[in-house]
């Protein structure tokens, strides 16, 4: 684990405590869930939105819970550091642990069902539900969409976040996917 990972999986807990009480909890989830399916105007009985919601409360059941280190059922910034590094440790493992919920992202982020995510789409989802700044979601969506098409397609999503996840270059551009890192 490096400083850069650490300073991106603080930006990543940010956003993730949901509620701001400086804890991830069960409820922390949930709420991410309800903020991206708002965003989108979803019906919250959608196939997508339930993919999102089983897909976070298995995020939460096999990555954060086991992060609770005592107990409390609530997991901070020092407990999610250390989790990440210990759970995050092999890419190999990524299709297991962050994919499924990734794919119900994109899905939700793909508002039209085109199977590609445009700028409109990624700057409304990271904006406004992701609270980035709309000059760096501009800047990260440039720079992610690899082929220059105007769209991110799933193979670019899910590049994205294994480089946020498991990357250390600082200058990356899907280091600053959930807001601009210090450093």
């Amino acid at each position: 684990m490096t400083g850069v990972q650490d300073l991106k999986y603080r930006q990543w807990f940010n956003g993730a405590d949901v509620d701001g009480d400086g804890v991830i909890s069960r409820d922390d989830v949930r709420l991410m869930g309800e903020r991206y399916i708002a965003a989108r105007d979803a019906a919250s009985e959608s196939e997508t939105a339930r993919r999102l919601t089983d897909g976070l409360e298995a995020f939460w059941a096999n990555v954060i819970a086991p992060m609770d280190q005592d107990g409390d059922g609530k997991v901070d910034l020092r407990e999610m550091t250390e989790g990440f590094r210990r759970a995050l440790a092999d890419p190999a493992l990524y299709p297991q642990q962050v994919g499924p919920v990734a794919d119900c992202y994109f899905d939700m982020i793909d508002l039209d069902g085109d199977d590609r995510v445009d700028q409109a789409e990624f700057g409304e989802i990271f904006g406004l539900a992701g609270n980035v700044s709309p000059q760096d979601s501009t800047e990260v969506f440039e720079a992610l969409d690899l082929d220059g098409s105007g769209g991110l397609n799933r193979a670019e999503f899910h590049q994205a976040l294994t480089e946020f996840f498991y990357g250390d270059d600082p200058n990356a551009p899907a280091a600053h996917l959930f807001g601009r890192i210090a450093g």
